[in-house]
């Protein structure tokens, strides 16, 4: 049996919102490794469950996907970002931890 990965994805470099990183996503491990087809160079697989990725609401609606399907799964927890406050003054502060530069 293939097992599948359940988590929520993270933003890509090229956003700064969280559009698409509020569903959870069910996709399974790879089962063959991918090759270079000799001839034109594509990248190919025997492995078609590599391409479906469903996308549930909750967590808990993906884990109940899995188990009503008998696909064996592991579950991996966003990790929230820290945010940092930083204002454009402190730039200029008289204190700055390290030196001014240009």
């Amino acid at each position: 049996m293939i097992p599948a990965r359940i988590y929520r994805p993270a933003r890509t470099a090229m956003q700064s919102g969280t559009a698409k990183t509020k569903s959870w996503v069910l996709e399974f491990e790879p089962a063959a490794a991918k090759e270079i087809e000799p001839l034109m160079g594509y990248t190919s697989s025997v492995d078609t469950r590599r391409q479906v990725k469903l996308r549930f609401d909750s967590r808990e609606a993906a884990i109940a996907y899995a188990q009503r399907h008998g696909i064996a799964y592991t579950v991996f927890e966003p990790q929230d970002r820290k945010r940092r406050r930083i204002a454009y003054a402190d730039n200029f502060r008289y204190n700055r931890p390290e030196m001014w530069t240009h």
